[in-house]
């Protein structure tokens, strides 16, 4: 049976270093308080703290609050300035992503300031003030780790060009794992907890842990097969599953699709990884397929100059796919129509594009068929009544 001194260690203390002698500060401070004449009003004691304190502690806490956004700004005004005399921008970035993580260390000295003038800063409030600093340092590195993500894009696109962003993201999110798990290690440390002792006297609930956490894993490594098999990348208009819409980000555990009613669908790795993916991006061309129906008034030499004349457009037009296939034909004899079945494909697989191709060829057709004396004809029946009853019947 483990004791309980393989899970404990030496505990870290940060904010011990931050104490700048205030006990003998506030000591000298307050003395000729206390000695006025309203010394005794300074004296009393709520909770066992002297009022004289406790208000002391209350206004430098209040006044840290109120000018942490002053503080905040000569640091960073201070680190920009710095900053101009280099050519890169991604100090920059840093700085910017340094500023939450920059307050809130002055809420955390107001904090420490409080305790220390009242002289209540005990083990447990040590404690928690230890963690929230490590947690400030670990949120400080994380932020710059994601102003950062452009870097990493860059140096990622010297293993794979093609999925630079998509492996920058992957190796950023592991990275950030990382850094996460050890500020968390840290955070431990700080209430004398050894993370290591703590994992492995953890025994079967770690293996409960690992059988929950399978889907986990098989996402992860669907992630990977993704990026291997360099399926889809951010940017493309994919369908899977039933989800069609582009791909905005292939994460560690899901990929995220923003539909075209642009609400964002999240979908596990391991769904995308094994299910059929169609990537509508990768085509190059894209299909016009339609049947022109004309009148039944027209002739068959009429009929014969339009489809040639349609043939021959579309042959000639600079936005249809010339190496893909193209028919024109007089296709059948409809209830209400002589139909022409057309079928080809445009240049471009870009939607807009597409559409913009789409009705420039309607508008040609409309043309040749109005030239040639014709007109489209539309769902219609004709009664044919072969006598009228006599008109005195009538």
């Amino acid at each position: 049976m483990p004791t309980s001194e393989n899970n404990t260690s030496t505990s870290l203390n940060v904010i011990d270093g931050l104490d700048m002698n205030i006990h003998t500060l506030t000591q000298e401070a307050l003395t000729p308080l206390y000695n006025s004449s309203l010394g005794d009003f300074f004296a009393f004691s709520i909770f066992g703290i002297p009022l004289g304190q406790l208000l002391a502690a209350t206004l430098v806490f209040v006044l840290i609050l109120l000018l942490r956004k002053f503080f905040t700004y000569i640091v960073i005004g201070t680190l920009q300035n710095l900053s101009k005399s280099t050519s890169t921008y991604y100090d920059d970035r840093v700085i910017s992503a340094l500023k939450a993580p920059v307050r809130f260390a002055f809420v955390v000295i107001a904090a420490h300031l409080f305790f220390l003038i009242i002289f209540k800063e005990t083990e447990f409030i040590k404690n928690i003030l230890n963690t929230l600093i490590v947690y400030d340092i670990f949120w400080a590195i994380l932020a710059v780790i994601e102003a950062l993500r452009e870097l990493s894009h860059k140096f990622a696109g010297r293993f794979s060009s093609d999925l630079s962003k998509e492996v920058g993201n992957f190796m950023l999110t592991i990275f950030k794992i990382i850094v996460a798990g050890v500020g968390l290690g840290a955070m431990l440390q700080v209430w004398g907890i050894n993370a290591t002792g703590l994992l492995a006297s953890l025994g079967i609930g770690g293996l409960a842990f690992a059988l929950a956490a399978k889907d986990t894993a098989a996402n992860l490594f669907g992630s990977f097969s993704l990026l291997a098999d360099k399926s889809i990348r951010i940017g493309e208009w994919i369908k899977v599953n039933g989800v069609e819409g582009t791909v905005e980000d292939i994460g560690m555990r899901t990929t995220k699709i923003r539909s075209f009613e642009k609400s964002l669908i999240t979908v596990p790795n391991h769904i995308v990884a094994n299910n059929p993916i169609e990537n509508f991006s990768r085509r190059g061309v894209r299909r016009i397929k339609m049947n022109v129906g004309l009148t039944y008034g027209i002739t068959s030499a009429q009929m014969n100059k339009i489809v040639e004349e349609i043939k021959y457009m579309l042959h000639n037009h600079e936005l249809i796919a010339q190496k893909e296939t193209l028919l024109v034909n007089f296709n059948s004899f409809g209830d209400s129509s002589l139909n022409i079945f057309i079928y080809t494909f445009t240049s471009t697989a870009n939607w807009a594009k597409y559409m913009a191709i789409r009705e420039n060829i309607h508008l040609e057709i409309m043309k040749i068929v109005e030239e040639n004396g014709s007109s489209f004809a539309f769902p219609s029946q004709s009664i044919y009544v072969e006598s009228l009853p006599p008109k005195n019947m009538v």
